[in-house]
């Protein structure tokens, strides 16, 4: 069977062109392509198999139906709506330069409007609930002392969770001070220094594991019991465990959604509430704009009423007493009602 232009153009883009030339990481490239997969399997709903579409049947309005089956049928939010969009957004800005003679095409596409979506509000846990969350392991027991590194980790380099996931034995520089290389998006590598407690931890759990894994520089820091890396849903799973029991212990309220996620925010929090300048916190979180960094100060506002209070003397006057305080017999008769 000769591949229509969709797939072979598809093939490129998905295994050389996202990889090769944009250099996407491979959580990006499965991200982009599960957005195509969920557009074929729409198309093959409707009776037009994957292998026969061609990039001529593709339009706005065809791409406009499937943004709208995803809500619909699949009951995916806007945010998910958006995220799909935005993957065919960038294979079509990939195919003005591949296929020039459809450019009228990718233009229509590429003018389909983003949903408008209501911001969250940043969610972060306090020390305190920090605290309660790494109270949680048993270190009793060698798989809670291990937890217990692992939540460490995550909480004080700030990292993501494909980061921490991704670390291996070579990663870490054990002698003082003691320093973790993650890599981050777009390959990116930067270095994070941890804090004293965590160092400790990372040391004994160096040297409560196989002297024959530690010696490769290459072997996953943190693996399941296949003796394969921690995948990002098997870090979350190990998280929940804990916050479920921290909540029923009320050490983090019932109602609080912690995710990894959560504590790479935590961490950044913590820092700006200590004064930390915001282009070292850029650093930690391996961030390329300090730009993306702000939106914590944003989202503190003790941070901002802080910052308000310091700026410089307010001049509005002191508020005067109020016409009923002047009113010396109203005064008088108030003062009678206690005798």
């Amino acid at each position: 069977m000769k591949p229509t232009d969709f797939a072979i153009q598809l093939s490129r883009y998905l295994g050389s062109y996202l990889p090769g030339q944009s250099g996407c990481s491979m959580n990006t490239v499965r991200s982009y392509r599960d957005a195509f997969s969920l557009l074929l399997y729409c198309r093959d709903e409707r009776q037009m198999p994957p292998h026969k579409l061609t990039l001529e049947q593709i339009d706005r309005h065809l791409v406009e139906g499937v943004l709208q089956w995803l809500e619909n049928c699949r009951g995916c939010s806007a945010s998910i709506r958006n995220d799909r969009l935005a993957a065919i957004y960038t294979f079509y800005t990939y195919l003005q330069y591949e296929a020039p003679h459809l450019l009228e095409r990718c233009q229509e596409i590429l003018s389909i409007p983003y949903k408008k979506v209501q911001k969250k509000v940043m969610s972060y846990l306090s020390l305190d609930e920090i605290q309660a969350l790494l109270a949680q392991p048993d270190t009793r027991t060698t798989s809670g002392r291990r937890d217990l590194t692992k939540l460490s980790l995550l909480y004080d380099t700030g990292a993501r969770v494909q980061e921490l996931a991704d670390l291996k034995f070579g990663d870490i520089r054990l002698s003082s001070p003691t320093v973790i290389r993650l890599s981050g998006k777009g390959g990116k590598v930067y270095l994070v220094p941890i804090m004293s407690p965590t160092e400790k931890l990372l040391w004994a759990y160096w040297e409560e594991r196989d002297s024959n894994y530690s010696a490769h520089n290459a072997y996953p820091l943190f693996c399941n019991r296949d003796g394969k890396k921690l995948t990002r849903a098997g870090i979350a799973y190990i998280l929940n465990k804990y916050v479920t029991q921290a909540q029923s212990l009320r050490g983090i309220s019932p109602q609080t959604v912690v995710s990894p996620h959560v504590l790479r925010h935590s961490k950044a929090m913590h820092l700006l509430q200590s004064g930390v300048n915001l282009v070292y916190i850029r650093d930690l979180l391996g961030h390329v704009d300090v730009s993306t960094t702000e939106v914590y100060a944003r989202a503190d506002e003790r941070f901002k009423r802080e910052a308000l209070m310091l700026a410089y003397p307010s001049p509005s006057p002191e508020p005067d007493k109020t016409a009923w305080q002047k009113n010396l017999n109203l005064m008088d008769w108030l003062k009678s009602l206690g005798k």
